[in-house]
């Protein structure tokens, strides 16, 4: 299935200036929102602390459960309600670390017991991290994230060249700090499945780029002689109705998740959400055009020697 006409020619190329203004100033917004915001807000995974689920069979509010919190200190803590109408269910996050984790999921039960009533509310789900192990699943997330780069630019420089590797590689990054402002400025947690998510985004982005990639070797190939900006605009519109089938198809069943899916996987969604239609557009305007501006560069040291 074709949605694009063969012969269709736009020039992506002679736009990559606005494009790179544009990413640009979102990653702009994205670094002051991290600024403001003291860096990623960090769940009960990374920060360390107790998150407890609890369902209420009547109707009730934030409110009311930090007053009922209020006995055992607990009043500041986060309250957040799912997003879904109708459901009662509310996440509790203490994110202190000075006090008995081990003995403070059952003094929450007991506050909204009294607060509430017995038969009231149901308790789904209790997750306890200490601080030591939240700072060490931290790094350990982010180090993963890492390593998926450097091993995606050993591939890449491999089966390609080390130009394009690099060009795969900003892109890859360009992806992941706009999803993580994106988080930033939605005030979302970063869990470890938003990790996850994250690792989906490196590998939905390098999936398309290298699809682009091939394309461009393999007209470089056909005609060595032709202007690489002309080659790179070919391929790109050679490809373009195989990356909006494969992203449109993708981005159905994200945007049904994040819709339908439920507040536990919402944010997870929302990642995978924000990572494809930016990982669809570099790979278009972000890795081509890198490969075009190394070739400038290396032109204009080779007339200087």
């Amino acid at each position: 299935m074709e949605f694009i006409r063969p012969g269709t020619h736009v020039d992506f190329i002679g736009k990559r200036t606005y494009a790179l203004c544009l990413s640009c100033l979102v990653i702009t917004a994205a670094i002051i929102s991290l600024f403001i915001h003291g860096g990623p807000r960090y769940g009960i995974d990374f920060a360390g602390g107790v998150l407890v689920q609890v369902k209420f069979a009547q109707e009730t509010n934030a409110h009311q459960i930090k007053e009922a919190l209020r006995s055992i200190n607990l009043h500041q803590s986060m309250v957040q309600q799912f997003e879904e109408k109708g459901k009662h269910e509310f996440l509790i996050q203490v994110q202190e670390t000075d006090i008995d984790l081990q003995n403070l999921d059952r003094q929450i039960t007991d506050a909204l017991t009294q607060g509430f009533g017995k038969d009231t509310f149901e308790v789904w789900r209790v997750e306890m991290v200490g601080p030591k192990v939240g700072k060490d699943l931290r790094k350990k997330g982010l180090l993963s994230v890492v390593y998926a780069v450097i091993f995606m630019l050993i591939y890449i420089t491999w089966r390609f060249e080390f130009r394009f590797g690099v060009g795969a590689v900003i892109a890859v990054i360009h992806d992941v700090l706009i999803t993580v402002g994106a988080f930033s400025l939605t005030n979302r947690e970063i869990t470890l499945p938003i990790v996850a998510a994250f690792l989906t985004i490196v590998g939905y982005s390098i999936n398309d780029t290298i699809v682009v990639y091939d394309r461009i070797r393999e007209n470089r190939r056909k005609k060595p002689n032709d202007p690489l900006a002309a080659t790179i605009n070919l391929s790109i519109n050679e490809t373009l109705s195989r990356t909006i089938l494969t992203s449109a198809t993708t981005l159905l069943v994200v945007v049904a998740l994040f819709i339908f899916g439920g507040g536990v996987i919402h944010d997870f969604a929302f990642a995978l959400l924000v990572g494809i239609i930016v990982g669809t557009y570099s790979s278009v305007f972000i890795a081509s055009p890198i490969l075009l501006l190394w070739e400038t560069v290396l032109h204009k040291r080779r007339k200087r020697s």
